[in-house]
C-alpha cells in the first residue's frame, strides 16, 4: 500500500517493517534553523562533482562537501571525497544529533539543493564504509522537500515532508531493505541544505 505521512507528533516511526526511520519534526526551532541555514550557506565550501552512474559520468544535480577528520575517506558513485575539517557549528549539530540517537558520528555529508530541480534518485546508503546496519541522522534546513522510501521487495512506498529543522534518523535494516529518494520538483524555488551525519568504519578509516 502506498501512503503519504503528514505527522504532527514526534518522534514518529515511518517504516512499518524491515528497519527504522524516525522523524523528529521541530528538532531545531524555526528561528535557530534559519540562523544555521544562513551560516552554512556562507561558510561552506560547496563543490559540484562528477559521479559515475551505470558506467557513465554525470554532473551531480546538487552541491556537496564531506566533513570529517583527515584520516577518514569516503567514496560513493565512483567519487573519492576529500575531507574538509569540522567547523564549530557542525560539531554542535553533530553532538545534538548524537544525544537524541544514542549514536556516535565521525563524519557528515552536507548537501545543497539549490532549488527543486536539484535532487537525488532512488538509492541506499549501504556502502561498506557505513557499517552493516548504520545509523544515519539527516538534518534538513531551508526549503521543505518531499522524501520517499520504497521497499525493495514489496515496492511499498512511504512519503514524508521534511521541513526546516526536522531530523530523520535511519537505522537497522533500513539501508538494506529500503531505498530512498529526494525527487525533483518544479514547485520549489528556494534552496535546501541537508546534513547526513554518519559513522564511517573499516578500510575508510586509516
Amino acid at each position: 500500500m502506498d501512503g503519504r505521512i503528514n505527522l504532527f507528533t514526534e518522534p514518529q516511526e515511518l517504516l512499518p517493517f524491515d528497519g527504522s526511520a524516525v522523524i523528529h519534526h521541530g528538532f531545531i526551532d524555526p528561528n535557530r534553523a534559519d540562523e544555521i541555514f544562513r551560516q552554512l550557506m556562507g561558510e561552506t565550501q560547496w563543490e559540484q562533482r562528477d559521479i559515475v552512474l551505470f558506467g557513465k559520468q554525470h554532473r551531480e544535480p546538487r552541491l556537496s562537501v564531506w566533513h570529517s577528520e583527515p584520516h577518514i575517506s569516503y567514496t560513493y558513485s565512483g567519487v573519492l571525497r576529500t575531507p574538509q575539517p569540522w567547523t564549530p557549528l557542525l560539531v554542535e549539530l553533530r553532538d545534538k544529533c548524537a544525544a537524541v540517537t544514542n549514536a556516535t558520528f565521525n563524519a557528515v555529508l552536507a548537501n545543497l539543493y539549490r532549488n527543486g530541480l536539484d535532487g537525488v534518485g532512488w538509492h541506499a546508503d549501504n556502502e561498506a564504509s557505513n557499517g552493516r546496519e548504520p545509523t544515519i541522522a539527516s538534518l534538513s534546513l531551508g526549503a521543505s522537500r518531499r522524501f520517499d522510501f520504497r521497499h525493495r521487495e514489496s515496492k511499498q512506498t512511504i512519503q514524508v515532508q521534511l521541513d526546516s529543522g526536522s531530523l530523520l534518523v535511519m537505522s537497522g535494516l533500513s539501508q538494506h531493505c529500503w531505498v530512498h529518494q529526494l525527487p525533483r520538483t518544479k514547485k520549489v524555488f528556494e534552496p535546501r541544505i541537508n546534513l547526513t551525519f554518519r559513522r564511517v568504519v573499516g578500510a575508510a578509516v586509516k
